[in-house]
Order: structure tokens, then C-alpha cells, then sequence
């Protein structure tokens, strides 16, 4: 079976799934969104206290075990740290910073567009330019470093985490934090939320699927397979829109949206360029962590703060209405940072 195949078959796997887990109760345009389920899982930890986003997504723990399992299997679980764990913090913080001002990943931001969501053209736009930034940052030299082989049980560590807490979401629910209401107070039962991320985590895993990966291949190497797996899921989930009459096309009354444009592109230019700067969008983030490495494991963990900080100092943006001007301030910051922290690495590796 080509590469090709595999990515789209991958592709429509996510979307798909994604389709599916919207029909169990998951939020319309939210099937599957990497920076939703992080936000409203560390709301579920008490992390921050916003009440209508705090849930604890199996579907997280369902990828980061699918893609550590798999892995294990081909021989692909290779444990490995240190390639700029501190920087890796910083850049995933900015990452969700970004995200959430937009309110979604890219993977999201497909599953927008497929629903009819014109809002993340703009968003699509701000994506592609950030990962143009970030290619000329990466052909002139630009590296965080190169990481070096750890222990299986170091690299185990992560997906162990996981389980312990989907053990005690399930056994002791009392300990989290359950919305009552809006996106956190919608999700699909646990064991099909579960099963969905196991089959999204082998499947991107096996591919290498990632939605930065697929636009900075064009820009760098003008090879187009990953950007086969983007197009799959759009399409796959635009089927299961207008097969389920979910699809609606426009830009006001759209699921956990806004319209204001400038601030969709510039979030999701800061989740491109940091995307590239990291090696992976969200997604292969969680996939890299399952695989056992360490560097993607301090940048979910810099995700996982950026929600927290991003909804306990109103960095996020509201459905509706748009970021205020907190979270305006912090993509702006966010962007100088991720430039600063490009340029002093790439002119590091010049010298």
C-alpha cells in the first residue's frame, strides 16, 4: 500500500471518528480537537475555573495509548529527551495561546471549515502563513537541538500518567471538576470517546499525520502526501455534515466561533510557526509523546499550562464575541517570542 493510500486512509479514520463522536454528544465542530481536549481536561484537574470547559477527554488518553502501543509494536517506541525541553515549554504554551484564541487546533480548524464555518478560512490563511515564517527560519538552520536516547521507563512515563488518571477519572470521578453547561458539558460516552482516540492515535502514528507537516513539506521538499490526509479528513467529514445535516454554511451562529477575522489568522499564524518550531502540530505532539519521546512530552505539558493560564487570566477567547483585550496583548507577545526565540536558535546554528 502507497504512502498516499495510508495517509488518506488515516484521514478519513479522523474524520470519520470524528462524525461519529459528534452524533454521541460531542460539541458540532469539536469531534476532535487536540486543543479543546487539553483545555477542558485540565479544567477537569481544577487547573483553572472556568465552568463550561471542564471535562476529561478520554479521547486524549485513547491517542497517547494508541500511538504508544503501536509504536511498541513496529518497533517504533524509541524513548529520547533534551533537545531544549525549556524551549519546547514555552513554544507549546504559545501553541494553546494561540488555539484558544482562534478556539481550536488546526485539526479543528478542518473540522470548521468542513462544517461550513467560513470564520476558519481566515484562520487557514494565518496556519499556512505561520509555517511559511517558520520554513524560512528552518532553511537557513534553524534546530532546538538534538535529543539523545533515554530509558523505555523514562519514555514509558507519560503514557503511564495517562492511564493513572483515566483509572481515577473512572474511580474516583469525585476528584474532577464536571461542566454543567456549554462545550465541557457535551462528550460522547467514555468508552467511545476512549476507543475513537486509540483508533486517531494508531492511525496517525502509523501515517506520521500531522496538519503542519503536510504545508511545510509543499513549502520545503513540494511533496504533497501528508497534505492527501488534511484533504481526507475535510472531505470524510464533510460527507458526515451533510449525511447528518450538520452542515451550515456562513459566518455568525457557527459552534464555538467568531468572527473576528484578524485575530483568527494572527492565532493560528502563532500555531503554525510554533508547530514547525516544535516539529509537529498538537496532534503529532501527543503521537511523538506516545512514541516515547520526551521533548513532545514538555511541549503538551507547555499546552497543558497555556490552557490553564489562558482561561485564569482571560486569554481565551468567547464564543461569539472574540478575544478581549488580554488575549489580544498575549498573541501579539506571543508572536515577538516565538520570532525571538527562531532567530537567536537559527543564528546560534549559523555560527
Amino acid at each position: 500500500m502507497s504512502d498516499k493510500i495510508r495517509v488518506a486512509a488515516a484521514g478519513i479514520v479522523i474524520g470519520l471518528s470524528a462524525v461519529l463522536l459528534v452524533s454521541f454528544g460531542n460539541p458540532q465542530n469539536m469531534g476532535f480537537c487536540i486543543a479543546c481536549f487539553i483545555r477542558d481536561s485540565v479544567g477537569a484537574m481544577k487547573f483553572h475555573s472556568a465552568p463550561i470547559v471542564q471535562y476529561f477527554r478520554p479521547e486524549i488518553v485513547g491517542i497517547v495509548l494508541g500511538s504508544f502501543a503501536i509504536s511498541v509494536v513496529f518497533g517504533d517506541f524509541r524513548p529520547r529527551a533534551g533537545s531544549s525541553p525549556v524551549l519546547r515549554f514555552i513554544i507549546g504554551f504559545a501553541v494553546m495561546t494561540g488555539a484558544l484564541v482562534f478556539l481550536g487546533c488546526p485539526l479543528r480548524m478542518v473540522l470548521r471549515l468542513a462544517g461550513g464555518d467560513l470564520n476558519a478560512v481566515t484562520a487557514l490563511l494565518g496556519f499556512v502563513a505561520g509555517i511559511g515564517v517558520g520554513c524560512i527560519f528552518l532553511s537557513n538552520g534553524f534546530s532546538l537541538g538534538r535529543a539523545k536516547e533515554e530509558s523505555h521507563a523514562e519514555g514509558s512515563a507519560f503514557p503511564a500518567v495517562m492511564i493513572f488518571l483515566f483509572i481515577l477519572f473512572l474511580a474516583v470521578p469525585s476528584l474532577f471538576a464536571f461542566s454543567e453547561s456549554g462545550p465541557g458539558s457535551m462528550h460522547a460516552p467514555v468508552w467511545i470517546a476512549l476507543a475513537a482516540g486509540l483508533a486517531v492515535g494508531i492511525a496517525s502514528e502509523r501515517t506520521r499525520l500531522c496538519m503542519a507537516g503536510g504545508v511545510r513539506d509543499i513549502f520545503l521538499i513540494r511533496d504533497y502526501t501528508l497534505l492527501i490526509g488534511f484533504a481526507a479528513i475535510f472531505v470524510s467529514t464533510l460527507i458526515g455534515n451533510l449525511v447528518t445535516g450538520r452542515f451550515s454554511l456562513g459566518l455568525a451562529d457557527q459552534p464555538v466561533s467568531h468572527s473576528m477575522h484578524l485575530w483568527n489568522f494572527l492565532g493560528m499564524f502563532v500555531v503554525g510557526l510554533g508547530s514547525v518550531m516544535l516539529g509537529g502540530c498538537p496532534l503529532r505532539q501527543l503521537i511523538l509523546a506516545g512514541e516515547g519521546n520526551g521533548d513532545s512530552v514538555m511541549a503538551v505539558l507547555g499546552m497543558a499550562a497555556g490552557a490553564a493560564v489562558a482561561h485564569n487570566f482571560s486569554l481565551a477567547s468567547s464564543a461569539g464575541t472574540g478575544p478581549g483585550i488580554n488575549g489580544k496583548i498575549a498573541v501579539v507577545i506571543a508572536i515577538v517570542m516565538l520570532l525571538a526565540i527562531a532567530a537567536i536558535k537559527t543564528a546560534r546554528r549559523e555560527g
